[in-house]
């Protein structure tokens, strides 16, 4: 497990790239809306449904997602330098761009 301030560190530059995808896709009208509220991260869709919550875990090095009923719980992988689901091996963008896309069934939403 990697340190409180490195968590921090990778966590928040993680996290911030995420931010600016987000923000970015929300731009071209994708289907949503995206806060960022001291740290934690909504995606709140138009239809009013449901959201995706994206928030650092602190004491247990992770970042979780939930979404779609599911809570996603990521660790950093010294490897790739990212933080990856290890179940199916996606990054933080990649889980959170299929995510959006499974919710909104719209196969060109893409987070740069």
């Amino acid at each position: 497990m990697i340190d409180e301030a490195t968590f921090r560190r990778v966590s928040d530059k993680a996290l911030e790239s995420l931010k600016q995808s987000l923000i970015s896709a929300e731009d071209d009208d994708a289907g949503f809306e995206f806060e960022d509220n001291n740290g934690v991260m909504n995606i709140i869709f138009e239809n009013g449904s449901s959201k995706f919550v994206i928030t650092p875990n602190t004491p247990i090095r992770q970042v979780w997602i939930s979404a779609q009923s599911t809570s996603y719980k990521l660790e950093w992988a010294e490897a790739t330098n990212a933080f990856t689901l290890t179940k199916t091996g996606e990054d933080l963008k990649t889980l959170t761009q299929r995510l959006l896309r499974e919710h909104l069934n719209d196969p060109t939403i893409t987070l740069p």
